[in-house]
């Protein structure tokens, strides 16, 4: 077997041009998940430079495009914004904690890769897939309301004054700690710390109570919270720019897609914002040069300041590693390779640690970007290192330029991302699943259960932890249906095809024009991928493809869906599909979302394998003469 090349030139042409317009596309995104994450567009910006880079060098799907992501943002989000208020709201103070946090993520991805953990995360249910990317769009939409219509909690004089006394309590308790290294004041403490340090300014108190004001209007519930206040300070100009942004992105696309509409938003608001001198808030300015390394996450490392965060890195090196390995699966799709899970993980890791040593924020595989890459050429890992340089060049030379882009125009990218990220497929077939168990009077499906479930927890709660509370539902109501539906038939086998008894009699001219392929035990999120593997076993020589479903009693929503891709692949390369004896259960799965007629003909489904060999006999031609296996006995 050929040795894999770590370094392959032969497709330069198309991993430059690859690389090059991922790295186009990677640009406003970068700037803007930096600044929805609270650290500055620099930051999304150096993360996107290194996570590409090294990620791509280090990883193990050639074609992946890495760097900050939606679910990734949203979870750094919350973190950022609790370490920088343990801090004093101190940015400056907190950035070595919050470096530390994401260095220690990229570590535990590293471990995880080394561990073998990255094939297991193949067993992941749809519903829950489904309800953790809706939720991370509906947290992108609805934390972006009040910077899209030029509201700043902490800049509100009239709600910040609100926590002006906790303020001062905070203060007065960092001066008497400081000074006496106590937790707990007493009475004459207290007075002679007031006494020598006489008063509190008004600046300080303030800053405090911004701190607190930014908390509370912090996540999805604090917006809300904040809302009524942010729709009746409404600045029009921040709003027509969000507005002028999100009509550039989704109406260019209607007149080309060979140029980003991401980026000529960008640029056009932008630009007519800057020449018309319009009153614009702008983003933070980005520093110039090559990004500084932040020394001080190591000289500054406090482990007791660590310990209370460790579950949240672990949590974002979970994070990280779903999103890049549900890329790398959407890669494989498009390309058909296969990607090497555990090693990707590992250049996730060594990519979000190195980022994190350079202020970046973290990330993970992207997939818009990894799409636009194999879309414009690129096949091997060079594409998502090139996509890295490009942008390490426009930090070089245009930082300037780039910080005079308005905050509204990042805020309306962000609005189509939240809306892009969604899952929609998921949302529409909530009508069509089978309600399959009773709640009280009522009759539900347990995998739309599943998605709301996860879909509310993320929003509001915690991302990860709403993650496995849905896979504990999930794997608990797994278990029920199989134990309803399967009992002793719920034994899926390695795919190793062994011809059944009433198929002895299946003409052996049609073997290399036949493929039959036997699913034994349920087809669920557990056994997609081996059933996946149901492509690659066919022969080249094949016209037609035999499902033999009597012993599959259930399909769950992830079976399903991947039984439809495989029928659309199959399709495409006008390979006749036959179902034979499909069961109650599965084909009323597949006849909800049209599978059966659309894909599979009613005339191509067969009660019995005998009705299914006759028709073969009739409609099959042999590859060798060309004629039907049965010509020359009717001759």
């Amino acid at each position: 077997m050929e040795k894999e090349k770590f370094f392959d030139f032969k497709h330069f042409r198309g991993d430059f041009f690859g690389g090059i317009t991922a790295g186009i596309v990677a640009l406003p995104l970068a700037l803007a998940f930096g600044v929805g994450s609270g650290l500055g567009p620099d930051a999304g910006l150096y993360g996107a430079i290194f996570i590409s880079f090294f990620a791509a060098l280090f990883g193990g799907t050639n074609t992946q495009i890495s760097g900050p992501t939606a679910p990734m943002t949203a979870f750094s989000m919350l973190i950022i914004s609790d370490i920088i208020a343990a801090n004093g709201g101190s940015v400056e103070a907190a950035l070595p904690a919050i470096l530390a946090v994401f260095f220690l993520s990229g570590v535990i991805q590293v471990v995880l890769g080394i561990i073998g953990v990255g094939k297991y995360i193949r067993y992941m249910p749809y519903p829950v897939v489904s309800g953790f990317m809706t939720a991370i769009g509906v947290i992108i939409l609805v934390t972006q309301i009040a910077p899209a219509v030029g509201y700043y909690p902490k800049e509100d004089k009239a709600f910040v004054q609100k926590f002006e006394q906790q303020g001062e309590e905070i203060a007065i308790n960092e001066i008497l700690k400081n000074k006496k290294g106590k937790e707990t004041l007493t009475v004459e403490g207290f007075q002679a710390a007031a006494a020598e340090n006489k008063v509190i300014s008004q600046e300080t108190i303030d800053e405090k109570a911004a701190i607190l004001a930014g908390k509370e209007a912090g996540g999805v519930l604090g917006t809300i919270k904040i809302l009524p206040r942010a729709l009746s300070n409404i600045k029009w100009l921040e709003l027509l720019l969000v507005l002028a942004t999100v009509f550039i992105i989704y109406g260019f696309k209607r007149i080309t897609t060979a140029i980003p509409s991401t980026l000529v938003a960008l640029l056009v608001v932008s630009g007519v914002a800057y020449f018309a001198n319009l009153p614009y808030i702008s983003i933070k300015e980005i520093p110039d040069g090559f990004p500084v390394f932040q020394v001080g996450l190591f000289t500054n490392f406090s482990l007791s300041a660590l310990i209370p965060y460790v579950g949240a890195a672990f949590t974002l090196a979970l994070l990280g590693a779903i999103d890049s390995l549900l890329t790398s699966i959407v890669a494989d799709n498009m390309t058909k390779t296969k990607h090497k899970p555990n090693r990707e993980l590992i250049g996730q890791g060594i990519g979000n640690s190195i980022a994190s040593m350079f202020g970046g924020i973290p990330g993970a595989g992207a997939t818009i970007r990894t799409v636009v890459n194999i879309n414009s050429g690129g096949k091997t890992r060079l594409s998502g290192m090139i996509a890295g340089v490009l942008l390490l060049i426009i930090l070089l030379a245009l930082s300037k330029v780039a910080s005079q882009i308005p905050a509204a125009v990042l805020a309306g990218i962000l609005v189509t991302v939240g809306i892009g990220v969604m899952d929609y497929k998921g949302l529409k077939a909530i009508p069509y699943m089978p309600k399959d168990m009773k709640v009280g009077p009522f009759k539900l499906s347990s995998e739309v259960i599943i998605m709301m479930i996860v879909l509310i927890l993320s929003s509001v709660w915690n991302l990860v932890y709403a993650v496995g509370v849905g896979l504990v539902i999930a794997l608990w109501m797994f278990m029920k249906k199989t134990g309803d539906l399967t009992a002793e038939k719920s034994d899926v086998k390695p795919l190793k095809e062994e011809a059944w008894d009433d198929e002895v009699g299946f003409p052996k001219e049609l073997n290399e024009e036949v493929f039959i392929k036997h699913i034994k035990g349920p087809l669920f999120f557990g056994s997609t991928s081996d059933f996946q593997a149901l492509s690659k076993q066919i022969p080249s020589t094949a016209t037609a493809v035999v499902i033999r479903m009597d012993k599959m009693a259930y399909m769950d929503q992830s079976g399903l869906y991947t039984m439809e891709d495989i029928l659309i692949d199959l399709r495409k390369q006008d390979i006749k599909v036959l179902l034979v004896d499909v069961q109650k259960q599965p084909r009323y799965m597949m006849e909800r979302v049209d599978m059966i007629p659309d894909l599979i003909p009613e005339e191509h489904i067969f009660d019995n394998f005998d009705d299914c060999m006759n028709w073969t006999k009739d409609n099959v031609k042999d590859v060798v003469t060309g004629l039907p296996d049965d010509y020359y006995e009717k001759s």
